[in-house]
């Protein structure tokens, strides 16, 4: 079983490092994945805005939509640092959640 396992996952990695060899940084297909990964992310992120689960499905959905907001700004006025951006949603979504007493 394990042997199975290990040969279902690695050989998909062995796979990725001879084919990564070959790609240019600026291949189409290279582009196309990463359209694909971030799309995926996005798509993520818009499902956890409208429609949480947990203790964030009780928070208001102008809350969640105004910690984006204001998280893109900040990831803008930080020239692009993601880390400021969550960073900063992170926190509004907690003052937020504060100020309404949860």
């Amino acid at each position: 079983m394990a042997i199975a396992g290990w040969l279902a996952t690695d050989l998909w990695r062995w796979l990725g490092v001879l084919a990564g060899k070959r790609l240019r940084d600026d291949s189409e297909a290279l582009n196309w994945v990463r359209a694909v990964a971030t799309a995926l992310v996005a798509a993520v992120i818009a499902k956890l805005i409208l429609y949480p689960t947990g203790v964030l499905a009780q928070s208001p959905l102008w809350l969640r939509v105004g910690a984006v907001l204001v998280g893109t700004v900040a990831f803008f006025v930080a020239r692009q640092k993601p880390a400021v951006g969550i960073a900063t949603a992170i926190l509004t979504l907690a003052g937020g959640l504060w100020w309404l007493g949860f």
